[in-house]
C-alpha cells in the first residue's frame, strides 16, 4: 500500500511540475515526496505484490484483466471537481515520468471526456477476436466510450445499457501488458460504479474533491462505497486548492483552505497532495498539452 502511495505522489509531483506549479513550499508536502525512487524501482511495480492481497473475499468474482497488474480507481462523489483532469495527468505522468506501461479506462458513459483531453478522435480497431484495440497518445493506451459515438451526442442510456457498455469496455478490450490501469470512474455512487468495483480486480482507489463542504460530503460517500467492497483507500488528492494570481503570486482560497486533507485525517486515509487553480492546466485541456517534464 505504501508503495502504491509513493508512486501516486510522485506522479502528482511531476503534473506539478509540467504545469509550473510553483506555490511555496508549505502547499508541497514534502515529506511524501518519492525520494528514494529509483530508476529501477519505477519501471517495476512488482513490489506491489499481488492484487489478491488488497482485493479481499470479493476477488473470488472478480476479472483479473490479462496482463494488467494492477487497477487503479480514480473517483469523486460528484462531478465538477476535476476527477478526468487529474485522472489524465496522473496517467501521462506515470507513462512518462516514470516509463510505466500505462491504460486509462474511461468509465464515464455519460460524460466521456477522455477523447478531447487525449486527442484522439477515431474509433478503436478490432482484433481478430472481436476485442477492442485501446488507441495510445502520450504514450498511455485509451478506451472511452465517446470512441464509440459522436463527440456531441447524448448518450441516453438505461441502466442495463450502461451496465452492457462498462462490461464491454472491461472484458472486451485487448489491453496487452500493463503495469497499471488507470480507471476514470463515474462521478457519484450509483450502478456504474457498484458494477465496476464489484467486477473488476480494484489495487485501490484514490479520491479526488475540492475543499468546500459539499464536495467533502459527497467524496465521504464514495469512500464509504469503497469500503463496502473492500477496495483500499490509496489517499485523496484536493483539487482547486487555490488560485495564485498570477501578477503577485499571492494564493487565495476561494473554496476554503485544507479542507480535504482535515477530511482524510479525520477518516484515517492517506492525504497526498494538492493541485491548484492554474491556468496552464485549463489551456492545457483545451489543446492536449498532457507533455510531463
Amino acid at each position: 500500500m505504501a508503495r502504491f502511495r509513493s508512486l501516486w505522489q510522485a506522479s502528482l509531483n511531476a503534473t506539478k511540475r509540467a504545469l509550473s506549479w510553483n506555490l511555496e513550499d508549505s502547499m508541497l508536502p514534502t515529506e511524501r515526496l518519492v525520494s528514494s525512487f529509483n530508476s529501477k524501482d519505477s519501471i517495476s511495480l512488482q513490489r506491489l505484490g499481488s492484487i489478491r492481497r488488497y482485493a479481499g473475499p470479493f476477488a473470488r468474482s472478480k476479472l483479473q484483466l490479462d496482463g494488467v497488474k494492477d487497477v487503479i480507481a480514480v473517483a469523486s462523489g460528484k462531478g465538477g471537481v476535476g476527477k478526468s483532469t487529474t485522472a489524465v495527468n496522473l496517467a501521462v505522468a506515470l507513462a512518462n515520468k516514470y516509463n510505466l506501461k500505462v491504460g486509462l479506462l474511461d468509465a464515464d458513459v455519460y460524460g466521456p471526456s477522455v477523447p478531447m483531453m487525449m486527442k484522439i478522435d477515431r474509433k478503436p480497431d478490432i482484433t481478430e477476436d472481436k476485442k477492442m484495440i485501446p488507441i495510445e497518445n502520450y504514450g498511455v493506451r485509451c478506451m472511452s466510450m465517446g470512441f464509440l459515438v459522436e463527440q456531441d451526442a447524448p448518450i441516453v442510456w438505461r441502466g442495463p445499457m450502461v451496465m452492457s457498455a462498462l462490461e464491454k469496455m472491461t472484458r472486451g478490450v485487448s489491453w496487452g501488458k500493463l503495469d497499471i490501469l488507470v480507471v476514470d470512474m463515474p462521478p457519484g455512487t450509483g450502478d456504474a460504479q457498484l458494477t465496476i468495483t464489484q467486477s473488476l480486480q480494484l489495487s485501490g482507489a484514490v479520491i479526488i474533491s475540492t475543499p468546500q463542504d459539499v464536495a467533502l460530503l459527497d467524496a465521504r460517500r464514495g469512500v464509504k462505497m469503497f469500503s463496502k467492497v473492500e477496495v483500499p483507500i490509496l489517499g485523496f488528492i484536493e483539487n482547486m486548492s487555490c488560485f495564485k494570481c498570477p501578477h503577485c503570486g499571492e494564493p487565495s482560497y476561494i473554496f476554503g483552505k485544507g479542507g480535504t486533507r482535515k477530511t482524510a485525517d479525520s477518516m484515517g486515509h492517506h492525504f497526498i497532495g494538492e493541485v491548484g487553480c492554474i491556468v496552464n492546466f485549463r489551456t492545457g485541456v483545451v489543446q492536449s498539452s498532457w507533455q510531463v517534464k
